[in-house]
C-alpha cells in the first residue's frame, strides 16, 4: 500500500503519477478547446504532435528516475489526452481528492486505477458534485492550503474557472487545522496572456523561501500584495505576461534544493541558480502549447 503524504509544494519526493501522452488523440476541433492557448494553436495548425509531446515526457520521467523518485504513469486510453494529471486529483497530507472536473475528462480518473487500488479507500475523497476543484488551484505549504478560485457571479461563462466557492469550503471542512488562502484569479475564454488557468499559472513557492508571481494574474490587488509579504519582496521572481503565458511558474521541485524547468526559460533559470537551486533543464515547449507545463503533468503522491 502506498503511505500517501504531501504537505508542501518542495520536499523531497518519494513517488508520484507522471501523465502520458501516448494516443492523445486527433487535434481537437476549436470548439472542443479548453483553453484560450490551446485554440490559438488549433487555429494557428502549431498544435503539438503527439511525437513531440511523448520524447517531451519521456525527458521528464528521465529526471524522476535520475532522483530516485517511483513513478506511475496512467493506462494509455486511446486518443485521449492524458498529459495533465494534477487535474484530475491531488493529494493533502494523507488525503487524495478526486477533482470534480470537465465531465468529458472523467475517464482519466479511471486510467489511474491501478495506482488508487494501492491507497486505503478511507484516504480517498470523492467531493459532492457541487464542488468544482482541480489541483492546478489547490497548493498545500505546510500549515496553509493555497486555493486559486473565481466566485464572480459569471464563473459558468468561463471554461477556464475551474474551482469554485464550494471548492474552498470543502477544503476548509476537511483539513480544519489548516488555514485555507484563496485567490480570486483573471479568467479569459479568449485570450492566453489574460487568462490564469489555474493558481500555478501565475504562482509557484520554491525551497530556499522564494516564489514565483505574476501579479495580472490576480483579480485583487491585496491578495496579490499578502503573498509579496507571505514571501517577502526580496524572494519573489516577478514574470509579465508573456512569460505567464509561456508557463514560467509552472516549473516542479523535486525537492527543496532541485527544481525542472523549461530548457527555454533562460531568464528564470538562471536566477534559479542564482539562489543555489539545481535546476533540471528538459524540452516541454510542445506541452506548453495546452496551457499546461510541468507542475500541471504531475500528481505527487508521497513526499518526504
Amino acid at each position: 500500500m502506498l503511505q500517501l503524504q504531501v504537505k508542501d509544494e518542495i520536499s523531497k519526493l518519494k513517488a508520484v503519477v507522471l501523465g502520458t501522452a501516448k494516443s492523445s488523440g486527433p487535434v481537437p476541433r476549436p470548439e472542443d478547446a479548453y483553453d484560450p492557448k490551446s485554440l490559438e494553436h488549433i487555429l494557428a495548425g502549431t498544435y503539438p504532435k503527439e511525437d513531440d509531446m511523448i520524447f517531451e515526457m519521456e525527458a521528464f520521467k528521465a529526471v524522476f528516475e535520475k532522483y530516485g523518485v517511483q513513478v506511475f504513469r496512467p493506462e494509455v486510453l486511446e486518443d485521449c489526452n492524458q498529459i495533465f494529471t494534477r487535474d484530475i486529483a491531488f493529494v493533502i497530507e494523507d488525503k487524495l481528492i478526486i477533482a470534480n472536473i470537465l465531465p468529458d475528462r472523467e475517464k482519466e480518473v479511471e486510467a489511474i486505477l491501478h495506482v488508487l487500488d494501492k491507497i486505503e479507500d478511507s484516504n480517498i475523497l470523492h467531493p459532492p458534485e457541487e464542488v468544482h476543484v482541480e489541483g492546478g488551484d489547490v497548493m498545500p505549504w505546510n500549515e496553509y492550503i493555497f486555493v486559486g478560485t473565481y466566485t464572480a457571479p459569471d464563473y459558468p461563462d468561463y471554461i477556464t474557472a475551474r474551482t469554485n466557492k464550494a471548492a474552498v469550503d470543502y477544503l476548509k471542512a476537511q483539513f480544519p487545522k489548516k488555514t485555507v488562502k484563496s485567490f480570486e484569479l483573471r479568467k479569459s475564454n479568449t485570450n492566453a496572456q489574460e487568462n490564469a488557468l489555474h493558481l500555478d499559472c501565475c504562482f509557484q513557492p520554491l525551497g530556499k523561501g522564494k516564489a514565483i508571481l505574476h501579479r495580472n494574474g490576480f483579480l485583487v490587488e491585496e491578495e496579490y500584495q499578502w503573498l509579496v509579504a507571505f514571501f517577502g519582496k526580496e524572494n519573489i521572481f516577478e514574470i509579465n505576461a508573456h512569460e505567464m503565458y509561456r508557463m514560467f511558474s509552472n516549473v516542479f521541485s523535486i525537492s527543496p534544493d532541485v527544481i525542472v524547468s523549461e530548457k527555454s526559460f533562460t531568464r528564470l533559470n538562471t536566477w534559479l541558480r542564482q539562489q543555489g537551486f539545481t535546476v533540471e533543464e528538459i524540452p516541454y515547449a510542445e506541452i506548453s502549447k495546452q496551457e499546461g507545463l510541468l507542475r500541471c503533468s504531475t500528481l505527487p503522491l508521497i513526499r518526504e
